[in-house]
């Protein structure tokens, strides 16, 4: 039984609480963006990266307008493009970087910001698939990772936020309302402490922990303690990065700029002939290179790795708390669709407090209700959150073995794939930049073996669960049975949804403010899946494989390479007005 005091405590808290519950609730429908908005960002919210570090700030570059010759291309201007860029460009190589729309525009700019080697599937999951060998080298190339960022944020004087902090996992349960469940995931959590600890990593378990600040009703204590995990400003860092690379000779930078076709031209059989790669752009232009670099989140080709991952949407909030009042850490609880917290800069008297979670599968659940859920999840646990002034949601690409697919792409000499984030994208797509740059060199490289894309054993393993992948997507074609809506009249405006009166060819239909009509085809150019109207990002997305299209039609993630078809005048005026320079 609560006494009388706790049960006024709890009175008031939860008064507050749904007195501001509506912060979240209002984010999830943002206003109708801009044409351009969904070249600089992909989704229409923004994330809390551009209170200090407004769009504004990214370095211009033009659009190709000819043909290049380089030594490697590098497709993709996010965290996996610019740290391989700066690789190769370090070592000498010249580099051309090719993007499809504005600098850092895709889902590095709306990542949480974590470096961690206390990895999302956890170290018995991944010993489990790849061994002992295995999950030593993700433990050791993920903390290489997370170090090499501040080498190189202090190297190039790049301020950034980096620094060191503790990172703690806790139960999802309350302990003295569910003992039961709680006591189910400790042993779990001890489990992971022990192997993790067996391997090197400097953790350990603590009965009784409760992370400061943390004065709320749920009672989650008890953790693991993971020492020497890292956060950052994630644009702020590219930002640093991608104007010391502006400066260099044997670099140079195309946006606007979308990849086509990557083919690979002429004879190579063992020492004899070499290939080389043409890669082909939507205008029509080629740039000639010895290898290129595929750093688009997901490769732009049809199945292969394609089919070993799943394609989540993730969502996450900022809200003000005073500064000092929450411990400065990473936070993680051991949910499925997990909660975690890290602090990042607010104001002189404020800091704010980033909390995720809630994932779903991309296409294949309504996002509303998920900015609400975290925020009354946070409001429960820090009595003393205030305003929630930022709210959006990114992709999570998860490979069916919890390790990202890193290397040669299968099937080729001379391209290269970063792909499979598995909820640890900027530390996975970091360590890549060695890894590709040994194998362009010919060197080959230690962690090679555990993130090659045509890893077999590990993938084998995982054969039920890509079954279950497989059959749960095409589940997904019932779509082509379905209409959204079933008269363009009772659409509201801001809104959009699939017309598919004749069950053959189904259209996209947005509605804009004034009430304006615009028409797309609503099959994904990838592998005609039928697209989702998204209200809270206002996109077009493919619950198959995850391929993401602005409310204009513009393709926003792959494996799409290009974007929905206009399907009438006033979609093409649209799609027009959102492409142009």
């Amino acid at each position: 039984m609560f006494s009388l005091q706790s049960q006024k405590k709890r009175a008031r808290t939860l008064t507050r609480t749904m007195a501001t519950i509506n912060d979240a609730k209002a984010m999830e429908h943002p206003p109708q963006p801009s044409p351009q908005h969904f070249m600089a960002t992909s989704g229409a919210t923004d994330a809390v990266w551009v209170h200090t570090d407004p769009y504004s700030n990214r370095p211009t570059f033009s659009k190709l307008d000819r043909d290049l010759e380089t030594d490697v291309c590098v497709v993709g201007s996010g965290i996996a493009g610019v740290q391989t860029a700066y690789e190769l460009v370090s070592r000498g190589h010249k580099v051309v970087m090719l993007e499809a729309r504005d600098i850092i525009g895709g889902e590095t700019g709306r990542t949480s910001g974590h470096l961690a080697s206390a990895l999302d599937d956890g170290y018995v999951n991944i010993a489990a698939k790849h061994g002992d060998k295995g999950a030593v080298i993700a433990a050791e190339s993920h903390n290489w990772a997370l170090n090499h960022v501040g080498e190189v944020a202090k190297k190039l004087g790049i301020e950034c936020e980096y620094r060191k902090l503790p990172g703690y996992e806790v139960s999802q349960y309350d302990r003295n309302k569910q003992p039961k469940e709680h006591a189910g995931e400790i042993k779990e959590l001890k489990e992971e402490v022990a192997k993790c600890k067996s391997i090197g990593m400097d953790v350990e378990y603590r009965e009784g922990f409760k992370v400061q600040g943390w004065d709320g009703e749920p009672d989650q204590r008890d953790a693991a303690i993971f020492q020497h995990q890292a956060t950052f400003h994630p644009t702020k860092y590219l930002v640093g990065v991608l104007k010391w690379l502006k400066e260099q000779p044997n670099f140079s930078c195309y946006t606007r700029t979308r990849v086509m076709d990557t083919p690979e031209k002429g004879i190579e059989i063992g020492p004899i002939g070499r290939k080389h790669v043409e890669v082909k752009t939507m205008d029509g232009n080629t740039v000639h290179c010895n290898d290129v670099v595929m750093a688009t989140c997901v490769p732009l080709h049809k199945l292969s790795v394609v089919a070993e991952m799943e394609y989540e949407r993730t969502y996450c909030i900022a809200i003000k708390v005073p500064k000092g009042y929450v411990e400065d850490c990473l936070l993680y609880d051991l949910a499925e669709a997990y909660k975690y917290i890290r602090m990042t800069e607010c104001d002189a008297e404020h800091d704010y407090m980033v909390v995720g979670g809630c994932d779903h599968k991309v296409g294949q659940e309504e996002p509303t209700g998920r900015f609400q859920e975290l925020e009354q999840w946070t409001r429960e646990r820090f009595t003393k959150a205030g305003s929630v002034d930022y709210a959006w949601s990114g992709q999570v690409f998860e490979p069916v073995d919890y390790v990202a697919f890193i290397g040669r792409d299968p099937g080729t000499k001379h391209t290269w794939i970063i792909t499979g984030d598995s909820g640890n994208g900027l530390t996975h797509f970091v360590l890549a930049s060695p890894i590709i740059a040994d194998e362009i060199e010919g060197k080959g490289h230690k962690w090679s073996e555990l993130y090659k894309p045509n890893r077999v054993t590990s993938i084998l393993k995982s054969a039920k669960d890509v079954l279950s992948h497989d059959l749960q997507i095409n589940a997904q074609y019932k779509r082509f049975l379905q209409s959204d809506i079933h008269d363009i009249e009772d659409l509201p405006n801001g809104e959009g949804g699939v017309l598919n009166p004749t069950l053959k060819a189904p259209i996209a239909v947005y509605k804009d403010d004034e009430g304006g009509v615009h028409k797309f085809s609503a099959l994904c150019p990838h592998l005609k899946g039928v697209v989702c109207w998204n209200r809270t990002e206002k996109s077009w997305d493919c619950p198959v494989h995850g391929s993401r299209f602005s409310k204009d039609g513009v393709c926003l993630i792959g494996p799409s390479k290009g974007g929905l078809n206009p399907a009438d005048e006033s979609g093409a005026q649209m799609q027009h007005a959102a492409l142009k320079n």
